[in-house]
């Protein structure tokens, strides 16, 4: 049976969950709704800019030709189309296009630019008001900021996936979690053993002694040389104070054994 504080620890984390998913729903929306009203804002001054550049065109020399006037103010606001899909296309995928934000910025400019030389355009400078180029000027600009501000939109829900926290798991401070808080500790990290150094063992005297007569059994004679090399064709290792203790213990096996050889040799 559960225990009653840990029931009660569970509701909260409910609650709290509940509470954070109901928090990201409206930030959707609200983000929704926002995308929207934005992308109705630059359509709709963009369409202004783009009527009055039209405008702009019959009044100067393609007044005679309305499909010509019309398609005109393309050759500058399409410039600021193209700029503004690269910009999203870098947008989502989080790289920053150079190009595309100069071909936008140019055509920005440009429209803006020739909304207002457009009105003065139209008759004597000194009677236009300066309503007149406020209205013109508002169009484009509005159409670059509302873009900007779109701009900024995509770039947060881009990277809400990566930066947003996890609140489902998130605990109020002051209570204990239901499972123990305590790190296990690292094993204790195993020191290998290294085998020793390439240094021979060293041997008893009983072996030595063997291994002294069997050197004299093949050479007919055991001399210190002789008996340090077959000690240390066994990867033995032999003192002078030993070499010595056996070389004495061998001394009658090594007389008989050269005073045998000598007798064959003169029969």
């Amino acid at each position: 049976m559960p225990r009653p504080t840990t029931i009660r620890h569970q509701t909260i984390n409910a609650t709290t969950q509940g509470q954070g998913v109901m928090k990201h729903a409206a930030e959707r929306y609200a983000l929704v709704a926002a995308g929207a009203v934005i992308v109705a804002l630059t359509v709709g001054a963009f369409w202004l800019s783009y009527a009055h550049l039209a405008e702009v065109a019959g009044k100067h020399g393609l007044g005679g030709s309305p499909v010509r006037q019309w398609a005109w103010p393309a050759t500058l606001d399409a410039f600021i189309v193209a700029g503004e899909l690269l910009m999203l296309r870098a947008g989502l995928r989080r790289v920053t296009d150079g190009w595309a934000i100069a071909v936008t910025a140019a055509g920005s400019v440009g429209s803006i630019a020739l909304n207002v030389a457009g009105v003065s355009g139209t008759g004597s400078t000194g009677t236009v008001p300066l309503l007149d180029y406020v209205v013109a000027a508002v169009p484009p600009t509005a159409a670059l900021l509302a873009f900007g501000v779109l701009m900024r939109q995509i770039h947060q829900l881009v990277d809400q996936p990566a930066g947003r926290p996890d609140t489902s798991s998130e605990q109020p401070p002051g209570l204990p979690t239901t499972a123990s808080a305590e790190q296990p500790e690292p094993p204790a990290p195993v020191v290998e053993s290294k085998p020793r150094g390439g240094r021979p063992a060293k041997a008893p005297v009983e072996e030595l002694v063997e291994i002294g007569r069997t050197a004299l059994a093949e050479h007919g004679t055991l001399s210190r040389s002789l008996l340090r090399k077959a000690v240390k064709n066994r990867d033995l290792t032999i003192g002078s104070a030993r070499q010595t203790e056996v070389m004495h213990i061998l001394r009658p096996e090594i007389q008989a054994e050269v005073g045998a050889g000598a007798g064959q040799d003169s029969g």
